[in-house]
């Protein structure tokens, strides 16, 4: 099971313990790459084959800005530098319901990003695939509905 891109955290675990599916609001972080010619960086992950922005929530003791470097090392195998944040955001399309019935809303820090080190390449655990693309190119229909929504509120598709 994933949460945002995330395998589930032992912290997740242990408040799903003691609320069972009930609904849950997690800080999360998005990461987006952008390369010289302006082309994104998205993972496909390996328990929906959709596509996704680099991102998970943020674990105890986590600043947003380390969650999401940890997150684009942990998914993609790189190291990036963080630019400004693009936007925070939550609401109805951000909430998600697992195939297990537990519930869970997303408030997203979504940072704008350059790599600096390494190949961008799958985990194969969370990602199964990495590719770099145009705006105009982004696969929306292979995208599910947290992170559609997360580019329409950018203002990027």
């Amino acid at each position: 099971m994933t949460y945002f891109g995330d395998v589930i955290s032992s912290y997740i675990q242990h408040l799903r313990t003691r609320v069972g599916n009930s609904l849950l609001l997690l800080p999360s972080t998005s990461v987006l790459p952008r390369d010289a010619a302006g082309r994104l960086l998205l993972v496909r992950l390996v328990d929906t084959g959709n596509w996704a922005t680099i991102g998970g929530a943020v674990e105890p003791d986590e600043s947003p800005r380390e969650s999401a470097i940890r997150e684009a090392r942990e998914e993609a195998g790189i190291n990036v530098e963080l630019g400004g944040i693009l936007g925070v955001l939550g609401g109805s399309d951000y909430r998600v319901t697992y195939p297990n019935g537990d519930e869970s809303a997303y408030v997203v820090s979504v940072f704008d990003a350059t790599v600096i080190d390494g190949t961008p390449g799958p985990d194969n655990e969370e990602t199964s695939e990495v590719g770099w693309f145009r705006l105009g190119d982004l696969p929306l229909d292979q995208m599910g509905r947290l992170t559609r929504a997360l580019f329409r509120d950018l203002g990027l598709a």
